[in-house]
C-alpha cells in the first residue's frame, strides 16, 4: 500500500512538473498493463477535459462562423467581403473536420448553434450599431446547410 501511495505522489508530481512526460509515462504504464501505478485522478481529469475541449471547439467555431455570416449577409462593406468569406470557409472546414473526428458532436449541434447564435448576434450588434440584424437566424440550421450554403449568393 505504501508503494502505491508513493507511486501516486510521484506521478502527481510528474503531472505538475511536465505534462508531456506525464502523458508518455501514463501511456507506457497503460500499454504495459501496470494499472496500479497509473495516476488515475489526473488521468480521469485529462480524459474529461478532452470531451469538454471538443464541445468548446464546436461552440467556438460556430460562434466565429455565425459572426462572419452575419457580417457578410448584413454589413454593406464590400471591401471586407473577401476576408469574411475566407473566415467562413476556414471555420466550415474546421467544423467539418471536427465532426468527422467526433461524430457524436452532431447531437450537440442545435444546442451549440442556439448558444453561439445569441453571442454572435450580441457581438455584431455592438460592433455594427448602425446595421439592423435579425433576431433569429433566417436560414436552415442543419449541419449540411450551415457547412455548404453561401447564403449571401441568394440575396438580391
Amino acid at each position: 500500500m505504501t508503494e502505491v501511495v508513493a507511486e501516486t505522489t510521484k506521478a502527481r508530481s510528474l503531472y505538475e512538473q511536465d505534462i508531456l512526460l506525464w502523458v508518455e509515462d501514463t501511456v507506457a504504464k497503460l500499454k504495459a498493463g501496470d494499472f496500479e501505478s497509473v495516476d488515475m485522478d489526473n488521468l480521469i481529469e485529462e480524459v474529461e477535459s478532452l470531451g469538454i475541449s471538443q464541445k468548446h471547439q464546436l461552440y467556438s467555431r460556430l460562434l466565429v462562423l455565425l459572426e462572419h455570416l452575419l457580417k457578410r449577409l448584413y454589413v454593406p462593406l464590400s471591401d471586407d467581403y473577401r476576408g469574411w468569406e475566407r473566415t467562413i470557409r476556414n471555420q466550415r472546414n474546421a467544423l467539418e473536420y471536427l465532426l468527422k473526428q467526433a461524430p457524436s458532436l452532431k447531437t450537440r449541434w442545435q444546442d451549440s448553434f442556439a448558444e453561439a447564435w445569441q453571442v454572435a448576434l450580441k457581438t455584431v450588434r455592438k460592433e455594427y450599431r448602425q446595421v439592423t440584424f435579425p433576431d433569429r437566424w433566417q436560414y436552415p440550421t442543419d449541419i449540411e446547410t450551415m457547412l455548404d450554403r453561401d447564403f449571401w449568393e441568394e440575396e438580391g
